[in-house]
């Protein structure tokens, strides 16, 4: 056995274990008691106690050096590169934050939940405040100098900056306001009909399998928000039902299949090994954004699901596929950034980055968020949150600790926007395909492209590969977006 093997070895087992923490956090939005909640809290931080310990043991660091001194297999590098960050990073963050941090944001996801269904943000506000002091402790840790939310960006997209990603926005933000303000000018079709609930969930199966997700290897359950857990062979996806809504649910659905795909379509080989799960949440967000609305919401696409949904639920209001289209890519004033339209979902998340860059820095408090949250909803959208479920409650990430990871869904709709591109050059006849329901041509692209690599590759180095060696940039995304609803 070579220390690179040892080394390896110790990874599969630290790998394992992070999975059944992960399977904790499902459990605790899917089935968990609500008793449960603080005992869950403790369980939380002993498994955060045990990994973390893992990932600062001398022996890791030992094996890790012998390793990288003797390895030069392309494959072996990256592992070891993976390796590498996670133990730096690991030995700067002391034990007991790590701990304290996974106790506390298991127990504010809870009270989190509580507080948004009472529209009372005033009995999440200390909990949240105490959520973000540790995280700027952690951040303080492991920034060695670099800003503060640049390093907890980091976590979710290896060596993104604040400043990149206010250029991108800068760029974006003019021409996506213009545009929405054309789309708001015209009238457009919406639902208005009761749907059973399980003839949603029926349906939406259909759909996950339609877009490749292998249920031999995962489950559909529900959750208040939804989400995708877990890698290799244990993915699961979660969604949420709207009697008179569909559309949440359906599109929710593909949304998570496509995070999910991506984990099932990783090599193999690579799993349980720091390769063996998506490189970063911008890609992934590239893979559920894409799934969902470049294919998803399609003309051609949307034709075909048209008549499953009259096969499923009978007729319901709407009489023809075009019209259907345009319900699907309804442009509406709306609250909630997961059902928002594609022309405005950029513009929830850049609200979201400036709040958070705000309360990292500590230029806003917790005691301040809702005013702020509500004046620059006003101000981004042009009318008033009516109440707190529907503005600050709204998202669990910041319960949960994840900041720094709203600015990546934006980028994964940028990435989506790159990759389109490359596949409507790549992949023959798409629309027909879609038309007929037939998305095989387009995920298995997407699989050989993006997703059976994992982390093999540097995420940004994973988008140019695939689009034939061009940079990711925001140009595709705005000229999809105009082009489709400049036409509808």
């Amino acid at each position: 056995m070579t220390a690179y093997d040892d080394l390896m070895a110790q990874e599969r087992e630290t790998q394992a274990l992070a999975q059944v923490a992960g399977r904790l956090g499902w459990d605790q939005e899917t089935m968990m008691p609500r008793a449960a909640a603080e005992q869950r809290s403790e369980e939380s931080g002993a498994m955060q106690a045990v990994l973390h310990a893992r990932r600062c043991d001398p022996r890791r660091g030992d094996l890790l050096a012998e390793a990288e001194a003797q390895v030069s297999d392309e494959v072996a590098r990256a592992q070891l590169r993976h390796i590498r960050r996670d133990h730096d990073r690991a030995m700067l963050v002391p034990g007991d934050l790590a701990v304290a941090l996974a106790r506390l944001t298991s127990r504010a996801q809870g009270q989190w939940a509580e507080a948004r269904a009472g529209d009372d943000y005033a009995a999440f506000a200390p909990v949240l405040a105490e959520v973000i002091r540790l995280k700027r402790e952690e951040a303080t840790a492991v920034a060695r100098g670099r800003d503060l939310y640049d390093a907890l960006i980091d976590d979710f997209e290896p060596d993104m900056t604040a400043t990149r990603l206010d250029t991108m926005f800068a760029e974006m933000r003019p021409r996506l306001v213009d545009l929405r303000a054309r789309a708001l000018e015209r009238e457009w079709p919406a639902l208005d009909a009761h749907f059973d609930e399980q003839a949603q969930l029926r349906l939406s199966r259909e759909l996950a399998r339609n877009f490749g997700y292998d249920f031999a290897r995962g489950r559909l359950d529900m959750a208040v928000h939804p989400f995708s857990s877990g890698s290799g062979d244990d993915v699961r996806i979660t969604t949420r039902v709207s009697e008179h809504d569909p559309f949440n649910c359906l599109y929710s659905t593909i949304h998570e299949v496509g995070h999910a795909c991506y984990e099932q379509g990783i090599d193999p080989e690579y799993r349980l090994t720091p390769l063996g799960q998506g490189v970063s949440m911008g890609v992934h967000e590239s893979q559920s954004r894409i799934y969902e609305n470049q294919l998803g919401r399609s003309r051609a696409y949307t034709g075909w699901l048209f008549e499953r949904m009259r096969e499923t639920f009978g007729e319901f209001g709407l009489d023809e596929a075009e019209t259907f289209y345009r319900a699907v890519n309804r442009v509406h004033r709306g609250y909630i950034r997961t059902e928002a339209d594609e022309v405005q979902y950029n513009l929830h998340i850049m609200l979201r980055f400036d709040l958070e860059k705000a309360l990292i820095s500590g230029d806003l408090s917790t005691d301040d968020l809702e005013a702020a949250w509500n004046d620059r909803f006003e101000a981004d959208f042009g009318y008033a949150v009516d109440r707190a479920s529907n503005g600050v409650l709204q998202d669990v990430h910041w319960s949960v600790g994840l900041f720094g990871y709203f600015p990546t869904y934006s980028l994964g709709n940028v990435y989506a926007g790159c990759l389109y591109r490359a596949m409507r050059g790549a992949v023959p006849d798409l629309e027909v395909h879609l038309s007929r329901g037939d998305l095989g041509g387009a995920t298995s692209w997407l699989c050989s492209k993006v997703q059976v690599h994992g982390g093999r590759f540097a995420p940004a180095e994973v988008i140019a590969r695939a689009c034939g060696g061009a940079e990711p940039t925001a140009e595709p995304l705005l000229e999809y977006l105009e082009e489709k609803f400049g036409g509808l």
